[in-house]
């Protein structure tokens, strides 16, 4: 992409309402800076369909962004709202000549970016980043996205979209870290075990908190902290209660993202215990920040340094003791970094 004319075109569900928003989406709003700062010939523009939940322009970080506060509604709202969303794109075709659109999720940015694109001959990339691989995404078959549209965001998303629905995205675009957005890294480790994330089923932060519970009959002096809000906390403070954790459980809220790497970089353990990951950014962050991570889900088939596959609960639980016992050596590992991720996408795009 060299014209000074170009423009690339973003389609994403949600977007950050202002620059203060850090926990909305960190990993695309890594991106989407790293490209603008980098590639000052492309000119951004942002479309979120449902979040925020007002339709407004405003500017975020010096890109423009278009949100259509469509709020998740179903059937003649959806429709209303990707008539609008179209309007919007002929508009843009017309003002600023669009040279590539960027879908996240195969979902129905992607439906709407793919056939917009298709009528006006622009390239159309979509990045799918997680559950959008799962068979149940009815719009792959309503999208009928040719391989070289696809990006996958790990080994794992391209084998479960080969696996689920037939194809395999031409290409694999990890995420990545900008070690920028880390402050001092000399921090003491005063947290054991960590944990991250929305508090949903999918996240199973019950089953985090079992192996907390199973872990202090060994280690009863265990330091943990769950950072993340969400319709499941109530089931987890009455676990928690049950257990007799709350001396050992922390539960932070959401807090937000520069706050979350900080007390990263105090953990020696990062567990996720989610029972499917597109690729986890936290997981990267942590490793970053001097922790050692263990997770069910491996998302690229290399192995990355201090990052522990355990395929069930019993393997996490042999692991984890004898980290904290006898392994005190904490080193910063930096497996992808952001402008990697975002020199790839950009490429994409070259004509």
């Amino acid at each position: 992409m060299k014209d000074k004319s170009q423009t690339l075109v973003i389609l994403t569900p949600g977007f950050p309402k202002d620059e203060t928003d850090s926990t909305c989406l960190p990993l695309q709003q890594s991106l989407l800076l790293t490209i603008s700062r980098n590639y000052p010939t492309i000119q951004l523009l942002i479309l979120s369909f449902q979040y925020p939940f007002t339709e407004s322009t405003y500017t975020w970080n010096g890109i423009r962004v278009k949100s259509f506060g469509g709020k998740n509604k179903p059937g003649i709202q959806r429709w209303w709202l990707w008539r609008k969303i179209k309007a919007e794109l002929r508009l843009i075709h017309e003002q600023n000549k669009i040279t590539g659109i960027l879908s996240f999720w195969c979902g129905e940015c992607a439906l709407l970016g793919s056939r917009f694109a298709a009528k006006h001959q622009l390239i159309h990339r979509c990045w799918i980043l997680g559950q959008d691989a799962k068979a149940t995404n009815k719009y792959v078959s309503r999208i009928k996205p040719d391989k070289n549209e696809l990006i996958a965001l790990s080994d794992f998303i391209a084998g479960e979209m080969e696996k689920n629905h037939g194809i395999r995205p031409f290409t694999i675009i990890p995420p990545g870290i900008d070690p920028g957005m880390f402050p001092s890294n000399g921090l003491e480790k005063t947290i054991d075990i960590l944990g991250a994330g929305s508090l949903i089923p999918l996240k199973r932060f019950d089953l985090f908190v079992e192996v907390v519970a199973d872990i202090r009959k060994e280690i009863p002096w265990l330091r943990v902290a769950i950072c993340g809000e969400g319709p499941e906390r109530k089931k987890l403070e009455e676990q928690i209660s049950l257990l007799d954790l709350k001396e050992t459980i922390i539960l932070t809220g959401e807090l937000p993202h520069i706050e979350l790497l900080k007390l990263m970089q105090h953990t020696k353990i990062f567990l996720h215990t989610s029972s499917y990951e597109g690729f986890g950014m936290v997981c990267l962050e942590a490793l970053y920040a001097k922790a050692k991570v263990i997770s069910f889900v491996k998302p690229m088939n290399a192995a990355i340094h201090n990052w522990i596959i355990a395929d069930t609960k019993e393997i996490m639980l042999k692991k984890i003791p004898g980290l904290l016992k006898t392994d005190t050596s904490y080193e910063s590992v930096l497996p992808y970094k952001i402008k990697d991720c975002a020199q790839k996408i950009v490429g994409l795009f070259e004509q």
